[in-house]
């Protein structure tokens, strides 16, 4: 096994920006195969850490020490491109026989290959994959190109500022594992939990000028901060009783000498023990029902297509019903529809085709991706209070500086005017507004963009005990795994498809798609099964590696899968109706039991159309490509 190399050091070091001080006699070391997750509060010293690891920022005091030779690339969130192609900037660090790598000598290297495939060069700009201008990319795209060209080299250590913003779940994943494979050193900084909790083997956390150092991931991280709260609180205990038996001498004396202090001892224990019970999905859904009423938005036979003069087909023949209290995530490749699908619910882009309903009762809030221009003279809680001064969340009342403190804001950051906030602050007040105004209905356009975790900790127990109905769009899998109930995926086949499995049956998915070009697609669980007399698959014609036999097999198999699909998703029409009518009953005494049946029962039908759904592809590509 190959020895340890100390790769950067820093000694003792102190980094102050005008009186504020973010970081104080630090001292940490990288070293040779480390995988370092940074974490952090918003504006704590992150950045301003990685940046001085990189040579990128000098200190105040202290030592930093480098190996020589280190062969390192950083990508911040301000990192400049080189050139003037994607191509030029992410090649720009390779050289070649000749000096300058030609194309024949980067298109033969796989690794090369892989990252450009997997960061998702080819679909930037204008879809000219290498040739693609910088000039016009968005930051997002520009922030990618820079991934690539850090990835497409070989080195000893790899500095990564929030890397997964702007990428798909997909795109999350395939970094992920691409860094696990990489022998190199890694330092990221990043607020994505589950790539926190796959890539990293140390984290740090800066916090009031210290680096505090933990083994492991997010989960260990979450664990070790726990045992140390609660150990301070059991030193709290021990000082408090040494206090108390001090106290207790000194009345011995002249009582009028000193009073007596009141304590307030919470143990960490205290808190486990007390752990929320899970979300109760049939008293939110009844509780929506009230509010809401039977009809949310429905979109009938509707088509969404991109604008004109292009006019690419989203969504087609889409029936689609929210239901009150109904928490839906939404997922799919970058471009595959989901931004332009959320604005068509919130009725701000037309139908190319079909209809939208919305129920009387609906109040919509909705976060867009994009952050508000809000006059920058006024101060934050102002803008706050603009929109409501209370709110009631979960059974509470809170006001709009309660609101705001629980999204990270103090009561001193409030008075801030909005110009000096930073884009993760904006993004936090953007969210505050929204939640001030009572929607019943929120949809979510990447929320978790620029927030940091422990702001995601608090949004999530917001979203928790929320009533209502929610759809969101977001990368972040614990997210969408903790507030939503059910997972919907577009593939880019036009259709809207259900996924009981959530997030990890997403991904298998796309790999059997990329795996399988050329098989037809399947009929989408928004949408019955296609007619077998349409000719579409059914009538497809024999394989010439099939026997007459084993074709008619196939063929009687997949009419018998279309037909079962189409029951199937009748069934869960029928069921989707007698859940909301038990929600809403005419006498006003809600059955929670029924409700939980047909709930159960509802998820076991989806489940078994999704299993029908599966088969039916595997059958199709077996005729397809005439084997069995």
């Amino acid at each position: 096994m190959a020895s340890t190399v100390n790769l950067i050091n820093l000694e003792n070091v102190d980094k102050s920006y005008g009186l504020k001080t973010l970081l104080d006699g630090v001292s940490i070391g990288v070293n040779s195969g480390d995988r370092i997750g940074v974490v952090g509060l918003n504006g704590g010293g992150k950045s301003t850490l990685i940046r001085i690891l990189a040579g990128l920022d000098t200190v105040d005091s202290g030592r930093v020490s480098r190996n020589n030779n280190l062969r390192m690339a950083v990508v911040s969130q301000d990192s400049d491109l080189p050139g003037t192609t994607v191509g030029e900037a992410v090649l720009s660090g390779l050289t070649g026989a000749s000096g300058t790598l030609e194309t024949h000598e980067w298109a033969s290297d796989p690794r090369i290959r892989d990252v450009l495939e997997g960061i998702g060069v080819n679909d930037l700009g204008d879809g000219a994959g290498m040739d693609t201008p910088l000039e016009g990319l968005s930051g997002g795209e520009r922030r990618r190109v820079g991934i690539a060209a850090a990835l497409v080299r070989d080195l000893d250590l790899v500095i990564l500022d929030e890397p997964t913003n702007h990428l798909d779940v997909e795109g999350v994943e395939w970094l992920a594992q691409h860094l696990l494979h990489r022998r190199c050193a890694l330092v990221v900084v990043t607020h994505d939990r589950w790539f926190l909790d796959t890539v990293a083997t140390t984290t740090w956390e800066v916090h009031d000028g210290t680096v505090d150092v933990f083994e492991g991931g997010y989960n260990d991280w979450t664990f070790a901060r726990a045992e140390r709260a609660r150990q301070a609180d059991a030193e709290e205990q021990r000082r408090a009783n040494l206090a108390r038996k001090e106290l207790a001498w000194l009345r011995r004396g002249a009582p009028a000498r000193t009073s007596k202090p009141r304590y307030r001892i919470e143990a960490a224990e205290a808190l486990i023990k007390n752990v929320p019970a899970p979300r109760d999905n049939v008293e939110l859904m009844s509780f929506a029902t009230k509010r809401l009423g039977k009809k949310v938005i429905e979109l009938e036979d509707a088509t969404v297509t991109t604008p004109p003069p292009e006019a690419r087909v989203l969504v087609d023949d889409l029936t689609w019903r929210l239901a009150p209290g109904e928490r839906i995530g939404l997922v799919g490749v970058n471009g595959s529809g989901k931004t332009t699908l959320l604005r068509t619910l919130a009725g701000e882009y037309p139908l190319a085709a079909g209809k939208r309903i919305e129920g009387r009762t609906v109040e919509i809030g909705w976060l867009r991706q994009e952050l508000e221009d809000l006059d920058g003279e006024r101060r934050l809680l102002d803008a706050v209070e603009d929109v409501a001064t209370r709110v009631e969340i979960g059974g509470k009342e809170l006001t709009a500086s309660q609101l705001a403190e629980r999204l990270g804001f103090s009561a001193k950051r409030q008075r801030t005017p909005i110009r000096d906030l930073s884009g993760g602050e904006r993004r936090r007040l953007q969210l505050t507004r929204v939640l001030m105004a009572e929607p019943n209905v929120l949809l979510l356009d990447e929320p978790t963009n620029d927030l940091d975790i422990d702001t995601l900790q608090e949004l999530e127990s917001l979203l928790d005990g929320w009533a209502g109905t929610l759809v969101v769009i977001s990368h972040d899998r614990y997210l969408i795994e903790r507030i939503c109930d059910s997972t919907w995926a577009l593939f880019g086949d036009g259709k809207l498809t259900n996924l009981p499995g959530g997030i990890q049956q997403y991904l298998d998915r796309r790999r059997e798609l990329i795996a399988a070009p050329a098989a037809p697609s399947a009929p989408s669980s928004a949408s019955p099964g296609q007619d077998a007399a349409s000719g579409t698959a059914s009538g497809a014609a024999s394989s010439p590696g099939l026997s007459a036999q084993e074709d008619r097999e196939l063929k009687k198999e997949l009419n018998a899968l279309e037909r079962k699909m189409q029951k199937l998703s009748a069934k869960v029409d029928t069921l989707t109706a007698k859940l909301a009518d038990a929600a809403m009953p005419a006498d006003g005494n809600i059955d929670t039991a029924l409700l939980a049946d047909l709930d159960r029962e509802l998820q076991g039908v989806r489940s078994e159309h999704d299993d029908c759904e599966m088969r039916w592809l595997e059958v199709a590509e077996m005729r397809e490509e005439g084997h069995v």
